[in-house]
């Protein structure tokens, strides 16, 4: 059984299709990349599998369970987390905060208890904090904990996300463009962090990229959007040469 599973799926924005007939699966602990010009439909893809938009047609199967109505904190629930595009921190919260408060799905406790500071209000609390040190440590942020994500560099902003992203300990890592801002120094060490996510939790890793370099290093299936279609699908190597892909970055002349 695949991961996932997305079939023949399609949306529209009113009048207009933004994408048509998607059909794309994911094994199990692989790392796959979504590619295509500004525009493709990629994003779409990753707000569509992640509850933020409901599909016009077509399905999306996780693990064998229809996910197309579900809620996005229902299925960051079922083991999915994901970054975005744009980096969306609190701000006004401390990095460790950041990675607590991706945890509320899992508290386990009501008002109640909040109120009346009850047992499993504290234990549940103390669980949380301790397993998102836990994450900074592995992420060597440990020492940024009580500081503002705005007051951070841009790469290590990403690694806040990631590393909020990972608190949901989910199966299925969804990565938009997690290079977008970087430098090439940062992108080297985000080619390594990848890597490293990928082996230390076992995870199957999903992402958008514009950056060849790391699309092209990191994944072994690649799929390439145009205009809300697919028009190629394969290795790295069967990307690089397809005409199509070419013909969508590059224009005819470059053919």
């Amino acid at each position: 059984m695949a991961h996932l599973e997305i079939r023949n799926l399609t949306h529209r924005f009113g009048g207009l299709e933004a994408l048509t007939d998607i059909n794309l699966s994911l094994e199990r602990g692989e790392i796959a990349g979504l590619i295509g010009p500004n525009g493709a439909g990629k994003t779409t893809v990753f707000n569509l599998v992640s509850g933020f938009y409901v599909p016009t047609g077509g399905d999306i199967i996780l693990d064998g369970r229809r996910i197309n109505a579900k809620k996005p904190h229902e299925i960051a629930a079922m083991k999915v987390g994901r970054t975005f595009q744009n980096i969306r921190l609190w701000n006004e919260m401390t990095v460790l905060d950041n990675i607590r408060i991706a945890q509320h799905y899992r508290l386990g406790y009501n008002a109640a208890d909040v109120f009346f500071h009850t047992r499993r209000f504290r234990e549940r609390e103390a669980e949380i904090t301790g397993s998102s040190r836990e994450l900074l440590e592995l992420f060597n942020l440990s020492s940024l904990a009580e500081e503002y994500p705005k007051n951070l560099p841009y790469g290590v902003q990403r690694r806040v996300e990631i590393a909020r992203a990972l608190s949901l300990k989910p199966d299925l890592l969804m990565l938009d463009e997690p290079a977008a801002g970087l430098s090439t120094a940062d992108i080297t060490e985000l080619i390594r962090y990848i890597r490293w996510i990928h082996e230390k939790f076992h995870l199957t890793i999903w992402m958008i990229e514009h950056q060849m370099e790391v699309i092209m290093s990191l994944c072994r299936r690649i799929t390439v959007l145009d205009f809300g279609r697919e028009i190629a699908r394969g290795s790295p190597d069967e990307i690089r040469a397809n005409p199509e892909v070419i013909k969508a970055y590059l224009g005819d002349g470059a053919i």
